[in-house]
């Protein structure tokens, strides 16, 4: 939720052509990230929770290709790009993380 949090803030400084062309679009994929875990969570059955998990992982990774279109537009600066994609590697390792988690217990 952070990263989609900061992600909006910057996008909200931009001028509206980038917002409602590369900013809509990373903004939904941003956010769409931390609801896809939550809604597989909340369906209380392991091969749901991690089929909404490789949704998550899927909008992660989109999210990583907005942000280098937003650098290669000129939006963000190498140092956004950086913390960025910091960010986004250090939620794959989690989230990959907890995807192979799920429904280990199920055969014990």
């Amino acid at each position: 939720m952070d990263l989609a949090e900061s992600i909006r803030s910057a996008v909200l400084s931009w001028e509206y052509f980038h917002k409602d062309t590369i900013g809509k679009q990373l903004v939904r994929s941003a956010d769409s990230i931390a609801a896809n875990i939550s809604e597989g969570f909340g369906r209380y059955h392991f091969k749901e929770n991690r089929q909404f998990c490789y949704f998550a992982r899927g909008s992660l990774f989109e999210t990583k290709t907005w942000i280098e279109k937003a650098y290669n537009a000129k939006l963000f600066s190498y140092d956004n790009l950086v913390e960025y994609n910091n960010k986004i590697e250090e939620l794959s390792l989690k989230l990959n993380a907890y995807i192979k988690s799920i429904g280990t217990n199920q055969n014990k």
